[in-house]
């Protein structure tokens, strides 16, 4: 993760991708959306770097290590 990486939370990239909730976690259940970083004992969020790649091209997106 770079330096000005930001994390980004739940509500941030549900806006940003036009996804719903119960999509986007699907997708990272398949592989194709990354995957939350833990920030804390009860947070998650998202590398803002990460959701920006997926957005750039969704289709082509894959998680390192997913299934094909």
């Amino acid at each position: 993760m770079s330096n000005n990486d930001k994390i980004i939370r739940l509500k941030t990239v549900l806006s940003r991708t036009g996804l719903s909730r119960s999509t986007m976690y699907r997708k990272i259940a398949e592989g194709t959306f990354p995957s939350q970083v833990k920030i804390s004992v009860h947070g998650a969020g998202w590398r803002e770097s990460a959701v920006n790649r997926w957005i750039d091209d969704p289709v082509a997106y894959r998680n390192e290590g997913a299934p094909l």
